[in-house]
């Protein structure tokens, strides 16, 4: 059994955080911190913990395993460097930063520390995206010429940001909109697909003007070192998401239809180009599910801090060459 602290509740996902880990037999929750005291003494009162006016409590107390950071972005990187320094494992929910500069900082001084880091790209361990990356590393696609992620909903339309949730739409808090938000998610695939970046472009704009200063959708470019061109879109103002996959290459080709996977390779017995749904890996657990098995020993695969560093560079690289009309080359890239 080992104890955890919440550090920082902001975040929309973190009542589904705190349904997983009551789930589980293996931890409990010792302290719960946010700068908001009621919504620090709501999530301490599910999960049976102490509310703590300063997160170092968490930091100085040896019983305390590893955390969850689910604060707004910009105080992310004051808590990271915080629990770094006490050595505690952490699960920091996406994006890591703001962007380049203060993601940058946090993955250097969380791999000083040796410490387990996992944040909420969860979209690694479905079936569909665990096939096709075990399938580009296996050449089934010949040489890869277009890429395309999608990650898209309502949730603009719907007004989840109105209340509880936001500081989401505040970019100065959040460090971008829509297409951030939920294209953060897409920009992992493709990166975790198919490696290093040469630049990138994008075009981001507003829908329904419900948040002021707040994108709500948008489309990126990227070129991939290796000559590919991917693409992802992603926002809060889509009321059907049938497809949002495509893989073309010049020997295979893959896409998804309202969640059936299409897959068409010379190398690959049967695969015609029909639906091949039916030969997909079983899901791997969540994220978050995978960081908390870490802690308690299991041998996972987890998303490195300097991974996540990057996303956060080239997202803000896209949010830049949005503003400025161009293409840029992100920092670290």
């Amino acid at each position: 059994m080992f104890k955890l602290a919440l550090i920082g509740a902001a975040h929309i996902h973190t009542p589904g955080f705190v349904k997983r880990i009551l789930a589980r037999t293996d931890c409990t929750v010792e302290y719960v911190y946010d700068h908001d005291s009621a919504r620090a003494a709501a999530n301490a009162e599910q999960l049976g913990a102490s509310v703590i006016e300063t997160p170092q409590t968490a930091w100085d107390d040896p019983s305390v395993a590893a955390v969850v950071i689910c604060s707004e972005t910009n105080r992310h990187e004051e808590l990271v460097l915080a629990a770094a320094a006490a050595g505690k494992h952490m699960f920091v929910e996406k994006p890591l930063g703001l962007g380049a500069e203060d993601a940058y900082r946090m993955a250097d001084a969380i791999e000083a520390a040796g410490v387990l880091f996992q944040t909420g790209y969860f979209r690694r361990g479905t079936p569909i995206e665990q096939f096709i990356k075990t399938q580009i590393d296996a050449g089934a696609f010949g040489k890869i010429t277009r890429v395309r992620h999608t990650n898209c909903h309502s949730g603009s339309l719907g007004g989840w940001f109105d209340t509880d949730w936001r500081w989401m739409a505040d970019p100065e808090q959040a460090g971008c909109g829509g297409f951030g938000d939920l294209g953060t998610h897409s920009l992992d695939i493709l990166l975790w697909w198919m490696g290093d970046v040469s630049r990138v472009t994008a075009d981001i704009d507003m829908a329904t003007g419900r948040y002021e200063g707040c994108d709500e959708f948008g489309e990126g470019l990227i070129k991939f070192a290796s000559g590919a061109i991917g693409s992802l879109a992603a926002g809060w103002v889509d009321v059907a998401h049938p497809g949002g996959i495509v893989v073309s290459g010049t020997e295979g080709h893959a896409h998804v239809d309202n969640g059936k996977l299409y897959f068409k390779s010379q190398h690959v017995d049967g695969a015609g180009g029909g639906d091949w749904s039916a030969h997909l890996p079983p899901a791997q657990p969540h994220a978050f599910e995978l960081f908390l098995d870490a802690v308690g020993g299991k041998e996972v695969t987890l998303v490195g801090a300097r991974e996540a560093a990057l996303r956060s560079a080239v997202m803000e690289a896209m949010y830049q060459a949005a503003s400025r009309q161009t293409w840029l080359t992100p920092v670290g890239c």
